[in-house]
């Protein structure tokens, strides 16, 4: 079986290795990753879209898909179809797999499984938490665009279909469901029975406080093959069920060879990018720039605002980004590390969709600063959904990277493919919910280590 995730930002893939990242969907570009690997992510990115611009683009991605797999002979029943979402309960969650199963179904069921063991995210009786906190309690759950009420998956389901699903009608898999499946042939059995009678596009929930639940959960689809057709909306730890694909776990220094050098084989400086403004961004910067390593500079956020309302604007913004740029390489003659962030806090928008379009704009404008430094530094560590995607799309303009592992459990490193104008600089895919104040230290330090 293949197995195809729509990611709705670029950190899905934060559990597997040696496996794509598309960057865009041209059948060209399906064709070649889906004939050579038996897993492939596609950036869909929606999580940086209002509601009906998502929705055109998952439409998009499932009807070049069609066309590819019908080009080659591959039936919809031979692959895995995730839609990868945010496992602190944030993107469409509902939206995405509803076209999804428009496009390329009809499924059987739509399971809905947030948990992210390597982010301490577990569901158990259908509450989803973090790190033992009911997830309605966190910061992520006040997000100003994909904000919610409750922890119980059941209610959430409703809350974000708008009243289109009633709870009562969702099924949930237990713990002791999976325990009995198993501990016993006859539980297994018994188990299998319950999910091939799922059909109609049945909503399920399904508990989790360990990879062996998953595990049990997979090991039952998969005899189920050719029999049921079920979708998947989860966070990025039941992927490694579907495909059997682990993180890798080589040692940090196997991953010395990839950071850029000089001529004299010393290694260039990396680059920190953080766009994330959640406070817990916000608490790893404090914990950057309390110490002598690190420089800032930071990009303007009411500045460049007021520059984009102006009809003058590319001019000024260029101007801009191009004394940042200068400020950039100044740091790196000091032989410090330069961190790229946006000033902190957020702005008022009228709505969602100009709040986003903001977002995207700041983001292009690092993915620009940053490609004027590709040949001067050795690898970057990017913090953030949007600021990720817009610096592999934007900033490297390539069609896809390669995944080589993570360096920390859910933190992945991607290359572009050799084919890149620059030698393949290393990118650290940094999300903007994990860890803790001083997990992106730690992260350079692990970069740093290499030298």
């Amino acid at each position: 079986m293949k197995t195809i995730v729509f990611d709705d930002d670029p950190t899905g893939s934060q559990t597997v290795c040696n496996c794509p990242l598309l960057l865009n969907w041209e059948k060209s570009n399906l064709e070649k990753a889906i004939s050579s690997n038996s897993l492939v992510f596609i950036l869909a990115n929606t999580r940086s879209l209002t509601a009906e611009l998502a929705g055109n683009r998952i439409t998009q991605i499932c009807q070049s898909l069609k066309l590819v797999l019908t080009r080659n002979s591959i039936s919809l029943d031979d692959i895995f179809i995730v839609s990868r979402g945010d496992s602190t309960l944030r993107g469409h969650a509902f939206l995405e797999p509803e076209i999804i199963n428009q496009e390329l179904g009809p499924f059987d069921a739509t399971f809905h499984i947030p948990a992210f063991f390597e982010g301490g995210r577990k569901t158990i009786n259908s509450i989803h938490y973090l790190d033992d906190i009911p997830m309605h309690k966190t910061i992520f759950a006040k997000d100003s665009t994909f904000g919610y009420s409750t922890s119980f998956l059941p209610d959430w389901i409703a809350e974000k279909s708008k009243g289109l699903i009633n709870p009562d009608e969702i099924i949930s898999i237990t713990i002791d469901q999976l325990n009995k499946a198993r501990e016993s042939d006859s539980g297994m059995i018994n188990f299998i029975e319950e999910l091939s009678r799922l059909r109609f596009n049945q909503k399920v929930i399904v508990d989790a406080e360990s990879s062996i639940d998953l595990d049990t959960l997979c090991n039952a689809i998969k005899l189920l093959k050719g029999k049921k057709r079920f979708l998947f909306r989860s966070a990025a730890s039941l992927i490694n069920s579907l495909t059997n694909i682990r993180t890798n776990h080589n040692h940090i220094k196997d991953y010395s060879s990839l950071i850029i050098k000089y001529k004299d084989k010393k290694p260039k400086p990396g680059l920190i990018l953080i766009g994330s403004y959640i406070p817990l961004a916000n608490n790893q910067l404090e914990t950057l720039l309390k110490t002598d390593y690190f420089m800032e500079v930071e990009l303007p956020v009411k500045k460049i605002f007021g520059i984009l309302n102006n009809k003058n604007s590319e001019d000024s913004l260029f101007i801009l980004e191009d004394k940042l740029i200068n400020k950039i390489l100044d740091i790196i003659e000091l032989k410090k590390t330069p961190i790229l962030y946006t000033s902190r806090g957020e702005l008022t928008f009228k709505s969602d969709s100009s709040r986003m379009k903001f977002a995207i704009s700041l983001a292009e404008s690092m993915a620009r600063i940053t490609s004027h430094l590709f040949d001067r530094i050795g690898y970057i560590i990017s913090k953030g959904g949007i600021t990720t995607n817009t610096l592999l799309t934007n900033g490297l303009k390539i069609e896809y990277v390669i995944l080589k592992g993570q360096i920390m459990p859910g933190l992945s490193l991607v290359c572009p493919p050799q084919t890149f104008q620059y030698p393949p600089i290393p990118i650290i895919t940094f999300p903007g919910n994990l860890g803790d104040k001083s997990t992106l230290f730690k992260a350079w330090k692990i970069m740093q280590s290499f030298s």
